[in-house]
């Protein structure tokens, strides 16, 4: 018997007894005056048992069929949802089964049999409360979870990147091969090619977004010296921002979305039966995605969105690629990771000798060159040959950088004859 059932016993009691009015006793137990009546008849028939509700201990009418219950169990212990917890489990029974319960029934079974064990929360360490911006794509949160995602089967996958909009949690992301910069370089252009450039980037320190100070260098020097990374340089060029997080804490959204990825991405991929990146991908794009953003995204308090169109005009591969500077040297050709290439004739313009050009290679392996904003056409022209082996047996001879004939740019000379001069103005 509770205690708001014993209140009333003690109640009725007194105005059985003619210590207190009906309505007195009515006004205490926030009941009308008939009620009490009808309770006071009653008491002589049940006594004490006339403040217990006639259906305690009674199965509910709307109780769920055994039937479904024993349904819903057997799936639950199958080898593929061994780890489903109740919530994950509540919602893969009507999307997989047709089965609707809730998730605190689907827990209560779990417990009583034996499959779930309910355990008090632990308090955690509390760091300061940053409140989400207030547009969509003013500020999208970048990683990379390290994960055995496909859990062996078939092709490994363990890299996923993922980028989520801090005001609403809208995601986006792929599996690659590798957390590297050419990987998060094509998430990069797939994001910007769906949505448009978000204003800023909140990413870690890693080594592809920040370069490491060097040692016993100033802030302000670290400021004026301006060194950038591939994808640095790229954001800039892109015309987005990019924020450094001091810890895993100040990026939490991107950290606690990993972990619903976790639990959640794991156990569907093993339902879908992926097993390979391609089929993980898709699985991604077209079941994951969706269904993520439709349950756990939220609406912005700005209703603008800040993403940015590209320019007509702009080439975004040429933003995202590895971008080098070479030297044109006085035969119109460059050097490139132990190659040359040539500048070809149509294309050289007068003053090129001894000035900077920018070598791109693109995310699908093309290489291209640019002088002055403008593309030029290049093709290889052999590898540079390496220096004959000195004899053994003999004292190395100083190096002398003003002795004369040394030097190994006139070798294959002859062999690749430079147009006559009068051939090269006319191109120009």
């Amino acid at each position: 018997m509770s205690q708001e059932e014993r209140d009333w016993l003690d109640w009725l009691k007194r105005a059985r007894d003619g210590d207190v009015t009906q309505r007195f006793a009515a006004g205490k137990m926030k009941i009308t005056d008939r009620w009490v009546r009808s309770l006071l008849a009653e008491m002589k028939v049940k006594g004490d048992a006339v403040v217990v509700h006639g259906l305690r201990g009674r199965a509910s009418n709307r109780r769920i069929g055994e039937e479904i219950r024993a349904r819903a169990m057997e799936i639950v212990k199958s080898p593929d949802w061994h780890d489903f917890k109740p919530t994950f489990a509540s919602e893969q029974l009507a999307k997989l089964h047709q089965i609707e319960v809730s998730k605190e029934t689907v827990r209560q079974w779990m417990i009583a049999d034996g499959i779930w064990q309910s355990k008090g929360r632990k308090l955690k360490e509390v760091h300061p409360w940053r409140p989400r911006r207030s547009h969509y794509g003013e500020l999208v949160q970048w990683d990379t979870s390290d994960h055995d995602w496909l859990e062996g089967r078939g092709e490994p996958a363990h890299h996923l990147v993922r980028m989520i909009d801090d005001a609403t949690s809208r995601s986006w992301g792929r599996f690659v091969g590798s957390d590297g910069t050419r990987e998060n370089m094509g998430v990069l252009w797939e994001y910007v090619v769906r949505f448009g450039r978000a204003v800023d980037y909140y990413t870690d320190r890693d080594s592809m977004f920040a370069v490491a100070p060097r040692p016993g260098e100033s802030k302000e020097q670290q400021r004026l010296a301006d060194r950038l990374t591939q994808i640095g340089r790229a954001l800039r060029e892109l015309g987005i921002g990019w924020i450094a997080a001091y810890s895993p804490q100040a990026k939490g959204r991107v950290e606690r979305s990993f972990l619903t990825d976790q639990d959640r991405l794991i156990k569907e991929l093993r339902l879908a039966k992926v097993k390979t990146m391609q089929a993980a991908n898709d699985f991604l794009e077209k079941e994951y995605w969706p269904e993520w953003n439709a349950k756990f995204t939220r609406p912005a308090r700005g209703e603008e969105d800040l993403h940015r169109p590209l320019a007509e005009d702009f080439e975004l591969g040429s933003a995202l690629s590895h971008v080098e500077h070479r030297i044109i040297t006085n035969n119109y050709t460059f050097p490139y990771y132990s190659k040359h290439y040539q500048i070809a004739r149509g294309d050289l313009q007068a003053g090129m000798k001894r000035q900077s050009l920018r070598v791109e290679l693109w995310l699908n392996g093309e290489l291209k060159a640019r002088y002055q904003g403008r593309y030029v056409e290049i093709h290889e022209c052999g590898i540079k040959p390496s220096p004959a082996p000195k004899p053994s047996g003999r004292k190395a001879v100083r190096k002398d950088h003003n002795a004369g004939g040394k030097s190994r740019w006139m070798d294959g000379f002859w062999n690749q004859p430079s147009p006559p001069l009068w051939q090269v103005i006319d191109a120009q």
